[in-house]
């Protein structure tokens, strides 16, 4: 255990002193701007980008929390990798788009293009705070991966998860986005051989692939919940949908996008959505990890099952390569937690701070205030973590993926039409995040005994159906979302009510770089 906690902390100092050397990679004149500490002077190149965006989607919490459903509930766990695979051929042709009318008018979070396009402040105020609140609990849960790890480890106590995000914190302040960027390369590196390694040692161990998957069996089928190695007719829809509704909300969250507008250029976005299917096939191999600890016999710390995998990796790895794997998922929770507090940062500056409060911010107002605010939204996130049960911050995650789906209308359909009035999009985002919450509220989990929030399947039975098939909640909120959106345009345009002004042009949104339209930031090199 000795070897294990000596090889993590090597590993996890070494990447932390990188987050620190990070403000003079690339470093321009002056750091003090969203363009700059936010976005690291919109200049990375496609491997940093790869790297980036991977490190932003797979987090810590993918790490332990796939596998740990796949232990829990068999194929169900699956929906992960489907969703990831289809997420990217959909978002490319939106985030081409996004990358192009930001950089022409020199937007900086979602909100700013919805105030823009929509030109309706009420309307980005309620994309800014919904991308915040989806946001802050996916912070959180990057600690729940730290601490399945530290748990494992013998490791008692807060002090090492404050310490850890005290570390974190300090290196974002002073280096902003090119911190994650730097880790990036060695978090996923790391990673990759972890489960490289573990996919050929751990079933080998285990009597191959056949005796893995038939414990699997064996243990689901002295189960009465309904679950196994393949799907049944009452999960099939559910599984669909949420694999749909996940592909479509992945990219609406805010640290998605800032990841993405941080590229150099549109060709850097679509060659990275050409390669970033290859973390899905990883996430497959994650996943299988959850089959893996069934024949291995592990079981969970308590009633954490995040443990699981740390708990497999334990009892199957020599101590110095545990260390190792335990350093990937330590170090799996800094990018994405940085990227993510960057993000909401972000959005409070851009369309809070200064819609409201300061409208004559100066650029370096703006980055010292999204400094502070990154911080605050790091101690949240601990306080969360520490002073709430770690199944509540589970389950509001649960509803951000929901309500985030709701800004779907705005943002992704705005970047192709025009046509929605802003009061219908007001109208759509109030009833889609009603009726969301009001399902997911109604949904219980009797396994974790809870009556509410017990998870995302919404049994269509509560809406009359004489049927036990369930349907991923998000997916049925942007329909009345949609619907809604749609009969209050209607309305509107039929009462002649008034829309915003549009600040953007069609041209805009095939703007690349080089183009005199381009709001350029220039900065030495790139890659």
């Amino acid at each position: 255990m000795t070897t294990e906690i000596v090889v993590f902390a090597i590993l996890f100092l070494l990447v932390s002193g990188m987050g620190f050397v990070a403000s003079r990679w690339r470093r321009p004149d002056d750091l003090a701007s969203l363009n700059e500490w936010g976005l690291g002077g919109r200049n990375f190149g496609s491997w940093v980008t790869w790297f980036l965006v991977g490190g932003d989607l797979y987090t810590a919490y993918t790490f332990v929390a796939v596998p740990a459903l796949m232990f829990g509930a068999g194929a169900m766990g699956f929906f992960a990798l489907p969703y990831t695979v289809v997420t990217y051929p959909i978002v490319m042709l939106v985030l081409i788009r996004l990358w192009s009318v930001s950089h022409v008018h020199g937007l900086v979070t979602p909100a700013d293009f919805v105030r823009a396009r929509f030109g309706s402040p009420t309307l980005a105020l309620l994309i800014a705070i919904t991308g915040i609140v989806a946001t802050m609990p996916y912070i959180a849960l990057q600690l729940v991966g730290i601490e399945a790890v530290l748990k494992t480890m013998g490791v008692t106590g807060d002090l090492p998860l404050i310490i850890a995000f005290a570390i974190l914190a300090a290196y974002t302040y002073q280096s902003g986005l090119r911190a994650p960027a730097l880790i990036a390369f060695v978090k996923d590196s790391l990673i990759y051989l972890v489960i490289l390694v573990a996919i050929i040692y751990i079933p080998a161990k285990l009597g191959g692939w056949g005796s893995v998957f038939g414990a699997a069996q064996a243990k689901f089928d002295k189960t009465p919940a309904p679950d196994g190695i393949l799907l049944n007719a009452n999960n099939q829809f559910q599984y669909i949908t949420l694999a749909l509704g996940s592909a479509l909300a992945l990219f609406l969250y805010p640290h998605s996008v800032t990841g993405v507008l941080a590229s150099r250029d549109r060709n850097v976005i679509k060659r990275n959505m050409s390669a970033l299917p290859a973390y899905s096939l990883l996430l497959g191999l994650i996943a299988l990890l959850g089959y893996m600890a069934i024949a291995a016999g592990i079981t969970p710390i308590g009633k954490d099952t995040n443990t699981v995998i740390p708990k497999l990796f334990d009892a199957m790895f020599p101590d110095w390569f545990t260390g190792v794997a335990f350093a990937a998922i330590g170090i799996g929770a800094l990018v994405p937690a940085a990227i993510m507090s960057i993000a909401a940062a972000n959005l409070f500056t851009r369309n809070i701070y200064r819609e409201y409060i300061k409208r004559d911010a100066t650029d370096a107002h703006e980055a010292t205030v999204s400094k502070i605010t990154s911080l605050v939204v790091k101690v949240g996130a601990v306080l969360f973590i520490l002073l709430i049960d770690p199944q509540f911050s589970i389950d509001l995650q649960l509803i951000g993926g929901v309500i985030i789906l709701q800004t779907l209308p705005a943002v992704a359909l705005g970047l192709f039409t025009r046509w929605f009035h802003r009061a219908g999009l007001i109208a759509g985002w109030a009833a889609g995040m009603a009726a969301g919450v009001l399902m997911l509220y109604n949904i219980a989990n009797p396994a974790t005994n809870h009556a509410h929030f017990g998870s995302s399947a919404f049994p269509l039975s509560q809406l009359g159906f004489d049927t036990k098939i369930t349907i991923f909640a998000g997916f049925l909120a942007l329909i009345v979302n949609l619907a809604v959106a749609v009969l209050g345009t209607v309305v509107a345009r039929a009462m002649k009510a008034q829309d915003g002004p549009d600040a953007t042009s069609p041209e805009d949104y095939v703007a690349d770089r080089g183009d005199p339209r381009v709001h350029e930031i220039e900065v030495a090199g790139s890659t």
